[in-house]
């Protein structure tokens, strides 16, 4: 049964084991091929770097799924391209050995099942494991940069947003909506849709970085009662490494740290 219903036709669900091949597909085509900042970052080599970011973001998709807080878009209406895809319920072809050096497009037509945007997150009181995001970084070299320099800039004393127990603070990790979706609503609403889920499940607040304005514009503009406070925002083109150097002096994109009080 759907947690909740979107215009009379799209379906919140809770992602469960069986979806992670398909958030990983989402969370990587969507990050590799039509992100404003990645690639702008890695504009070459994109096929290598997703079918590399799929194997890569297993251990931090599953750890999400499995914190029972991460939701997915399903629409009841999408229709399937490969009749093997009806009798599993939807399926995913990306094959790295059998087609290397297969476009977006392609890589977006075999993402052949009805999950169409993803809300990843997790418990604060049970964070992710650094030790097993190597292969993640390795993929994404600046995605480490990107999170010490939000940290960097964080001035807060601790005891305003960390928590001490679990159920206190909920961490927004990974938001994507597949390319042939975008444009159809559904970012906000499962946004809107964890709000009200976190409250009724007992958190105070939601975490969230931002890479993508309309992310940011939705997360800094939450439903009354909630309220929503910009932690830190820099824009890429003006981040500095520690030999004061601006690596990406050409990518105008801010990225944004957001806390949603929800109580």
């Amino acid at each position: 049964m759907a947690e909740h219903t979107i215009k009379n036709r799209y379906e919140i669900h809770k992602l469960t084991a069986k979806h992670l091949p398909w958030a990983k597909a989402i969370i990587t085509h969507s990050n590799v091929f039509h992100s404003p900042l990645w690639p702008a970052i890695y504009p070459l080599n994109k096929t290598q770097r997703a079918y590399a970011l799929f194997s890569a973001c297993d251990y931090m998709m599953a750890h999400q799924i499995a914190s029972g807080l991460s939701y997915g878009v399903f629409d009841t209406q999408y229709k399937f391209k490969r009749a093997d895809s009806v009798a599993t319920g939807g399926a995913l072809y990306w094959d790295a050995e059998a087609n290397p050096e297969a476009t977006g497009e392609e890589l977006l037509n075999q993402m052949d099942f009805p999950l169409v945007s993803i809300a990843m997150a997790l418990d604060q009181f049970d964070p992710l494991d650094e030790a097993r995001l190597g292969p993640l970084v390795e993929a994404l070299p600046f995605y480490a940069d990107l999170y010490h320099e939000f940290d960097r800039l964080d001035t807060r004393e601790a005891a305003s947003w960390k928590a001490t127990a679990p159920g206190q603070v909920m961490l927004r990790n990974g938001t994507s909506t597949r390319a042939d979706y975008e444009g159809a609503g559904v970012m906000k609403e499962l946004a809107h849709f964890l709000m009200r889920r976190g409250a009724e499940e007992g958190f105070r607040a939601i975490s969230i970085e931002c890479l993508h304005d309309a992310v940011c514009h939705v997360w800094m503009n939450p439903p009354d009662p909630y309220k929503a406070r910009l932690i830190v925002q820099f824009n890429i083109n003006q981040y500095k490494k520690e030999d004061e150097s601006i690596p990406y002096p050409d990518v105008d994109q801010l990225a944004s740290r957001v806390f949603v009080e929800l109580k």
